[in-house]
């Protein structure tokens, strides 16, 4: 072997670990060669990693790192090794413990729900710490999957006695008009996204029974005028479509023992020109106020397919290009 080579040694315990650490098609060990720079070869249930020394200690202890995961029974994707690769770069390995180590709530399957990154984390404290929280942040940072978790958990911990989620119906005119039903058939579309984050957490069973007692309200945003809302948790999802009086008329209808979770993309507003966001809004206007948290979740909190990531980030490139060539042809006139 050329001798400017290190290699390192591991030992694992079963097949079923290894299969798991390699993933579908050896796309996971692929992903860790190519971003280290490492050869890693498999020997029934041993992995040896050659390359240089500084490459073979990190593909080392990142390997480590997700055995830990795997033990704990966590899920890989090439998102997850992506973020424990840049926080083992950083010298910050020993968060991914971390995270392992705080469980969100458990879901209808038995599986633990668990932060997966420090800005996910955050995110969670503070809904546990303050009445009002908003989540600002792209596509796929599990903004709305975790105040779920989070509602479902103070419910079954009986600290609210009810769980309402709404979001504004953006196409509430003429569009909405030529679907079938009645009006909450018609919106029921718009509230898919929040159906499914809870058949997943609760069980199809069990959302069902709370839906029937009236513990658990999915309803369009409309719905929530001229109301109290005590003792609840609520979430409103998709709030970067609210408008200013939307938004003001929801954060005003929080009661005696409730919390609310505003979660949000301001780069994805779908409301009609000249229409300003009440998410937007909010953000000026209630920060520094008391009990009233922010927390902005970026591409690197994102834990859907790895491209998510990328597309975000191009899409921010091309948006900031944008915007500097509008301001030059600006001066220029």
């Amino acid at each position: 072997m050329n001798n400017s080579l290190a290699e390192r040694i591991i030992d694992i315990n079963s097949i079923e670990t290894l299969m798991t650490l390699f993933g579908n098609f050896d796309q996971n060990i692929r992903f860790i060669e190519e971003e280290t720079g490492v050869h890693i070869i498999a020997r029934e249930t041993q992995l040896r990693i050659v390359g240089e020394e500084a490459d073979v200690q990190l593909a080392f202890n990142v390997i480590h790192k997700l055995l830990d995961m795997i033990h704990n029974g966590e899920t890989l994707d090439i998102s997850r090794i992506g973020y424990a690769l840049q926080l083992t770069r950083s010298g910050q390995e020993d968060v991914i413990n971390e995270l392992m180590a705080d469980v969100v709530c458990v879901n209808h399957r038995g599986r633990p729900i668990r932060c997966k990154t420090l800005g996910q984390k955050k995110y969670v404290h503070a809904i546990s710490k303050n009445d009002i929280v908003f989540g600002i942040g792209p596509a796929g940072t599990g903004k709305t999957y975790l105040a779920m978790a989070m509602a479902v958990t103070a419910f079954k911990n009986k600290q609210i006695s009810r769980i309402i989620l709404t979001r504004p119906a953006v196409e509430a005119g003429e569009k909405l008009g030529f679907l079938p039903g009645d009006l909450q058939h018609k919106v029921d579309p718009y509230l898919r996204p929040l159906y499914d984050a809870l058949y997943d957490l609760m069980g199809a069973e069990a959302y069902q029974k709370q839906i029937e007692r009236g513990i658990i309200e999915v309803a369009p945003l409309a719905y929530m005028r001229g109301r109290t809302l005590d003792d609840s948790f609520i979430i409103l999802d998709e709030a970067q479509n609210t408008t200013s009086e939307q938004m003001k008329m929801f954060l005003t209808r929080l009661g005696q023992g409730s919390r609310a979770v505003i979660t949000g993309d301001i780069t994805q507003i779908d409301l009609p020109s000249g229409k300003k966001s009440g998410l937007i809004e909010a953000a000026r206007v209630l920060q520094g106020v008391k009990g009233v948290e922010f927390v902005y979740l970026t591409h690197k909190d994102v834990v859907r397919h790895e491209l998510v990531m990328r597309i975000i980030q191009a899409y921010g490139r091309y948006e900031k290009m944008k915007e500097r060539n509008k301001r030059r042809e600006t001066g220029r006139s």
